[in-house]
């Protein structure tokens, strides 16, 4: 069992405020990241939130960090980044204010965050702002902790990859956060990739899968991840292999051998194979789970597919027969 394995039977011993930042997080990934701080973590390498919204997951964390026998709170520190301001692109609610809406001169919530996490400003170092531009291409600080809560986009994920799993060593722990989430296939594929290098921690807490990296990581694996060198076919077959891992989630809510077959409907989606996509999604429709959280990635794929259908019935006879010509 890994280090953080032990952990799933420790959720009871937790006890968080009732008055905790507000989060989009459920109960027990607050509680896995509190267990984390207090039991796994040092500070001897970079302890990383990556997308730290109104608080919450920070808090948790760094109560765990404050209550560990480990931490050094005058020489570790947490980094904690995010655009810290609402707005399009920043995948932010208005619930991160204190007062729960946005004021109409500022779509900062910096301040509110600040406010928040007073307790542990003396370790806590926030970088406000896109990740691209807070982070440093020149850090090879190793990162002990990352938690990751921000790759909504390919384009953030890139900059994931470059900056922070380039950092990664034996026995650096990750959350993926979103792993849940059937339109950020990038997250389970990558991981697909990394199999041969960690060791899944257990069930998924809820959305967040948890894992250790148990070798170092080869720079080209890196490099493809972050390249997006690899195929559809390949990244396909690289989600495979973790549903071969992974089946529901600690509390059986979640199936995600079905969230990842839906994620592999997203990369032939994002590849523009939208009539590949609809024969991998339509399936899923009869999964209860599925149906009843994700009715719109379903319709996003239908009509995709209904569109390029469309497009096709429309080329002239000729055209397809030049398009056959140049094929053979």
């Amino acid at each position: 069992m890994t280090k953080l394995g032990r952990l799933y039977s420790m959720f009871d011993s937790v006890q968080l405020p009732d008055n905790l930042p507000y989060t989009q997080c459920s109960t027990w990934e607050l509680q896995f990241l509190y267990l984390v701080g207090r039991h796994t973590l040092s500070g001897e390498g970079h302890i990383v939130e990556l997308g730290s919204g109104g608080g919450g997951s920070t808090y948790a964390l760094a109560m765990g960090l404050k209550e560990s026998p480990v931490f050094d709170e005058k020489t570790g520190r947490l980094h904690a980044y995010d655009f810290f301001r609402v707005g399009k692109g920043t995948f932010a609610t208005e619930k991160f204010f204190t007062s729960g809406h946005k004021p109409e001169d500022d779509n900062s919530f910096l301040n509110d965050f600040r406010g928040r996490l007073e307790p542990f400003l003396p370790f806590l170092e926030i970088h406000a702002g896109d990740l691209w531009q807070t982070s440093d291409p020149n850090d090879t600080t190793p990162v002990e902790f990352l938690h990751i809560d921000i790759a909504k986009t390919a384009r953030v994920f890139r900059c994931v990859c470059e900056r922070f799993l380039t950092r990664l060593r034996p026995g650096s722990v990750v959350l993926h956060q979103d792993f849940a989430g059937p339109r950020l296939p990038w997250l389970h594929w990558s991981t697909g990739a990394l199999l041969p290098y960690i060791e899944i921690a257990g069930p998924p807490i809820r959305s967040t899968l948890a894992f250790e990296v148990t070798k170092p990581i080869p720079e080209d694996v890196l490099k493809s991840i972050s390249e997006d060198a690899y195929t559809l076919d390949e990244k396909l077959a690289l989600i495979s292999a973790v549903q071969d891992r992974v089946d529901r989630d600690h509390t059986g809510g979640i199936p995600f051998k079905s969230v990842l077959e839906l994620a592999k409907a997203y990369v032939a989606h994002y590849d523009g194979r939208h009539k590949r996509a609809w024969s991998i999604a339509k399936p899923l429709q009869s999964d209860e789970y599925l149906a009843r959280t994700r009715a719109d990635h379903f319709e996003q794929l239908r009509k995709a597919y209904e569109a390029e259908r469309g497009a096709a019935s429309q080329v002239s006879p000729v055209t397809r027969l030049k398009r056959l010509v140049r094929k053979r």
